[in-house]
């Protein structure tokens, strides 16, 4: 009698990705638990796309960090509204920008934009862990200023851009939940642009993607983009021309290994 599960030879590769390779088949169908399984993921991707971002524990996060982070809002009024027009998260809205009118100081190096983008969750599970351990490498460093960070809901990336010029930042940094896929419903996008303004184009910024534990690991991410921040104010550009030739294997994932870099500064 025949097995009601007929394996793929190749099922064992399996274990190397999380593709949906070798499910084998019974009869003419995929096997009941691949099925229920593409179901689950297919589910959990649109809630990381309609779920709401809980902004107050994030705010909590960031002070208890020691920062004073301020949220705003895109002009997209509601989560239908945003992805029908991707326009208005790419704008802020007017009592939003008269409140970074209000924080607008001297020019700082940074600013920072946690935005929900397609994926709260990703927001709320990878942000903080990578900020943190960004923040601790440029307290280490030395010489890095930064405006409080911003915290946006409704958010499509080029929102950065227009709070980066509010805050009168040399360079802005977005941290956004990606498009969910269906094996990574909580991945993290990370751009940054220099001399950030509306109307700029993706060609002028740079993305780091992937962010979680089963991708790029938070602090390995804060790593590589501690680098090329560095390398973004040398420069005075972003995007394009700014390439990341960094050997992944050798960008530490601690603060030890930026000091040794730095000389033990």
């Amino acid at each position: 009698m025949k097995p009601p599960v007929i394996d793929q030879p190749w099922a064992s590769l399996r274990r190397y990705t999380a593709a949906r390779i070798g499910l084998g088949r019974a009869g003419a169908s995929v096997p009941t638990a691949a099925h229920l399984a593409f179901q689950q993921a297919h589910a959990e991707a649109r809630d990381a796309v309609h779920a709401p971002l809980d902004v107050d524990a994030l705010l909590a996060g960031l002070r208890a960090l020691g920062e004073a982070p301020v949220h705003v809002h895109s002009r997209a009024p509601d989560r239908p509204t945003y992805l029908q027009r991707p326009d208005l998260g790419r704008r802020i809205d007017d009592a939003s920008a008269v409140r970074l009118a209000a924080l607008r100081s001297p020019v700082v190096d940074l600013a920072f934009v946690l935005a929900d983008g397609l994926s709260a969750l990703a927001l709320q599970r990878q942000a903080l862990p990578l900020f943190a351990a960004l923040r601790e490498r440029l307290l280490l460093e030395g010489g890095w200023s930064w405006a409080p960070p911003v915290v946006a809901t409704q958010a499509r990336v080029a929102l950065g851009d227009e709070i980066g010029a509010l805050l009168n930042a040399r360079c802005v940094v977005v941290l956004i939940g990606e498009r969910p896929g269906l094996s990574a419903p909580d991945s993290l996008g990370v751009y940054f642009s220099w001399a950030p303004h509306p109307g700029l184009l993706d060609a002028q910024r740079n993305c780091i993607s992937n962010v979680r534990p089963e991708g790029l690991a938070p602090a390995a991410a804060a790593a590589k983009l501690h680098v090329l921040l560095r390398e973004a104010r040398t420069r005075q550009l972003s995007g394009v021309e700014l390439k990341d030739v960094q050997d992944d294997r050798a960008v530490a994932a601690e603060p030890s290994g930026l000091m040794q870099r730095l000389g033990g500064a």
